[in-house]
C-alpha cells in the first residue's frame, strides 16, 4: 500500500513539476496582459470618474456610462483573481521546490486545483482585455460629449463621503431619476410619478436621498416632501397642497387601495406647475401607480460588490500590497451575498485592525454562520433577513451552544424606544463584547449619511445559553455590557 501511495505522489509531483516549467515560459506574455489591463484600466475609470462628475440628461449616454462602469469592475475583479492566483502558485512552487519528494498527495492534488483553475483566469482575462479594448476604442465620442456636460460642484469632503458609503455604485440610477425631476410634465398639469421598485434592501432610500441633496435639485423645487403610503391613506381629500413646485418623496411599506391614492393623486395636481413624485416601495405592484416607466434599482454585481468592500475596509490602504489581505476580502465579499449593512460593519472593524489573522478569524466566523443558516433554515442569512425570517448568528459568538436569534421584522429603526440593553453588531463580530443574557437590541448600523438609517434588530438567545469568557482574542479585551437607555 505504501508503496502504491509513493508511486502515486512522485507522479503528481512530477506532473506539477512538468506544469511549472511550461508555466513559466508563457510567464512572460501573461504579464504582459497584466500590464495592459491595468493601463485599460486606469483610462476607463479616469472616463468614468469624469462622467460621473457631470449631469448626463440624455439616456442613451446614461446607458454607455454602465456599460463601461460594468466593464471597469470586471476588469478588476479578474485582475484581483490574478493577483491571488499568484500568490497560491507562489506558495506552490516553494513547497514543492522545498521538498518535492516528500510532498503529500493532499498537497499535491491541491496545487493541481489551483493550476488547473489557471486555464479559466487566462480565458477570464483575454475575454476582459477584449471588452475593454473594444471599449476604448469606440469611446472617442461619449468621451468628446461628456466634456459638454455641465459639471457637478462637489468638495472633497462629500466626495470622501459619497465614496465610503452606500452611494457607491449609484451614479447612473442618480442621473437616470435627477433626469426625471429636472424635465417637463407630459401632460404638464399632472405630476410625474416615478416608481422606484427592488424587493431586496439595496439602498433606495439612500439614493433618493442623494438626489433630494443635490444643489441642482434643490434649486429646482420650493419644497421636497417626504411622506409614509400609511399616512396618505389617513390624508382627508383637500387637506395636502403645498405651495409652488414640489417635490414630493412617498415611502410605502405595504400595497396602498387604488381609491386611496386616486384621491392623493388629485390632490397633488393642485401642486405647483412641474411638480414630480417619487414612490419608494419593495413592492412590485405598487409600479401601477407611476405615470412612466418604473426605476429598478438592482443589487450589486460580485464584482461591483467585491470592489467596494474592499474599498471600505482598506481605506487608504493599497490592496494590492496585502494579497493575503486582499483575498480574505474577496472569500467575504462572497459569503456575504451582497449585503450592504454587513460589508460596511466588516469593513469598519478591517480598517481598525488589519491583521491577517484578525481578517481570517472574521471570515471563518461569517462562513459558520451561513453554513450554520443554510443547515437550518435552507437559506442564506440575507435572503432570511429580506423576507423578515429568523437568522441564528451564534456563530458569530463562538463560545455559546444555543442558538443566538435575530428576531423579525428586520426594518429601519430611526429612534428606538425599547428599554432593553444595546450591543453592536461591529462589537460582537470583533469579540469585544460579552452578549447580555437576556433579550437585548442588536445596533447593526448607523448610517453616516442622508437619511441617516440606524438599523435595529431585537436578538436573543434560544434554549440553554453558555458563553464563555475565553471567547476573545487574547489580543483584545472584551468590555462588559452596559444597559443604555
Amino acid at each position: 500500500m505504501e508503496m502504491i501511495v509513493s508511486a502515486i505522489a512522485g507522479d503528481l509531483v512530477n506532473r506539477l513539476i512538468s506544469f511549472l516549467i511550461k508555466k513559466h515560459e508563457g510567464h512572460a506574455n501573461v504579464e504582459k496582459k497584466v500590464e495592459r489591463l491595468q493601463q485599460l484600466l486606469l483610462r476607463v475609470h479616469m472616463v468614468v470618474e469624469e462622467s460621473e462628475g457631470r449631469y448626463i440628461t440624455n439616456s442613451i449616454m446614461l446607458l454607455e456610462l454602465k456599460r463601461l462602469v460594468e466593464a471597469m469592475y470586471q476588469g478588476y475583479h479578474v485582475l484581483d483573481t490574478i493577483k491571488y492566483r499568484t500568490l497560491c502558485s507562489s506558495r506552490a512552487e516553494k513547497e514543492v521546490s522545498s521538498s518535492p519528494d516528500t510532498l503529500s498527495i493532499t498537497s499535491s492534488i491541491n496545487c493541481f486545483r489551483t493550476t488547473r483553475s489557471t486555464s479559466k483566469m487566462c480565458d477570464d482575462l483575454d475575454s476582459v482585455l477584449e471588452n475593454l479594448e473594444t471599449m476604448i476604442s469606440n469611446m472617442t465620442e461619449f468621451v468628446l460629449l461628456v466634456g459638454g456636460c455641465e459639471r457637478m460642484h462637489r468638495s472633497p469632503y462629500d466626495t470622501y463621503l459619497y465614496t465610503d458609503n452606500f452611494m457607491f455604485g449609484r451614479q447612473v440610477e442618480k442621473q437616470q431619476i435627477m433626469s426625471v425631476l429636472l424635465q417637463e410634465n407630459i401632460p404638464p398639469s399632472a405630476p410625474t410619478v416615478l416608481p422606484i421598485i427592488n424587493t431586496n434592501r439595496v439602498g433606495k432610500k439612500t439614493l433618493v436621498a442623494h438626489v433630494c441633496n443635490n444643489d441642482r435639485v434643490k434649486a429646482h423645487f420650493s419644497s421636497i416632501l417626504h411622506l409614509k403610503g400609511e399616512n396618505i391613506q389617513k390624508t382627508e381629500h383637500g387637506a395636502f397642497i403645498p405651495t409652488g413646485r414640489t417635490l414630493v418623496v412617498v415611502e410605502i411599506s405595504s400595497d396602498i387601495d387604488d381609491v386611496s391614492w386616486q384621491m392623493f393623486y388629485s390632490t397633488a395636481k393642485r401642486m405647483g406647475k412641474g411638480s414630480k413624485i417619487i414612490i419608494i416601495s419593495r413592492i412590485e405592484s405598487v409600479s401601477r401607480l407611476g405615470t412612466i416607466r418604473p426605476m429598478h434599482v438592482n443589487s450589486l454585481s460580485l464584482e461591483e460588490y467585491s470592489y467596494l468592500f474592499k474599498a471600505l475596509a482598506f481605506g487608504s490602504t493599497n490592496p494590492y500590497d496585502h494579497p493575503q489581505l486582499s483575498s480574505t476580502a474577496s472569500e467575504l465579499a462572497v459569503l456575504m451575498g451582497g449585503s450592504l449593512v454587513v460589508a460596511n460593519v466588516c469593513a469598519d472593524i478591517f480598517r481598525k485592525n488589519q491583521n491577517v489573522q484578525f481578517w481570517q478569524h472574521i471570515l471563518n466566523k461569517y462562513r459558520n454562520v451561513v453554513a450554520n443558516n443554510l443547515s437550518v433554515f435552507h437559506e442564506h442569512p440575507k435572503l432570511l433577513m429580506e423576507r423578515d425570517r429568523q437568522v441564528d448568528i451564534a456563530k458569530l459568538v463562538s463560545s455559546t451552544s444555543a442558538p443566538l436569534r435575530l428576531m423579525p421584522p428586520h426594518c429601519e429603526d430611526d429612534d428606538s424606544t425599547r428599554d432593553l440593553p444595546k450591543v453592536s453588531f461591529g462589537d460582537l463580530i470583533a469579540g469585544s463584547v460579552v452578549p447580555p443574557k437576556e433579550e437585548f437590541e442588536l445596533v447593526a448600523w448607523e448610517s453616516r449619511i442622508p437619511p441617516y438609517k440606524k438599523y435595529v434588530n431585537i436578538a436573543k438567545f434560544s434554549g440553554q445559553m453558555n458563553v464563555s469568557e475565553h471567547a476573545v482574542p487574547p489580543s483584545k479585551k472584551r468590555r462588559k455590557f452596559n444597559h443604555t437607555r
